[in-house]
């Protein structure tokens, strides 16, 4: 049902966790389904230098949460702005249709947390 690498995501979560001094922070509730997701990063030179996430959730929750630490680590603000959604459900190897609210709920934080910074 689900792919190896969502599989991983879920059993092994990159940069779960929170950071106390974070430049950015952001909680999104999916009402739908009841997924939680909170995410925490610090920007230095245009970059996000360090990025955690917790969440309380379906498998695909986590997954994609842990997957999208991992893809803007490290980026440019600029970068990570031209992340889509598509781009965790790819890094996850894939979820199922009715999981793809899991992939919009990454991308909505990460876009609320964002709105944070001044550019």
């Amino acid at each position: 049902m689900y792919s190896a690498p969502l599989l991983d995501h879920f059993q092994n979560p990159r940069n779960a966790g929170e950071l106390a001094d974070a430049d950015a922070a952001a909680e999104i509730q999916n009402p739908v389904c009841g997924d939680v997701l909170r995410l925490t990063l610090n920007v230095r030179a245009g970059c996000i230098s360090e990025v955690r996430f917790k969440a309380k959730g379906c498998v695909p929750a986590m997954a994609c949460a842990s997957a999208l630490t991992e893809l803007v680590a490290g980026k440019t603000l600029e970068q990570v702005r031209m992340l889509r959604r598509e781009d965790v459900i790819d890094a996850v190897g894939g979820v199922p249709q009715a999981s793809t609210h899991a992939a919009q709920l990454s991308m909505d934080v990460l876009s609320a947390a964002l709105r944070q910074i001044k550019s």
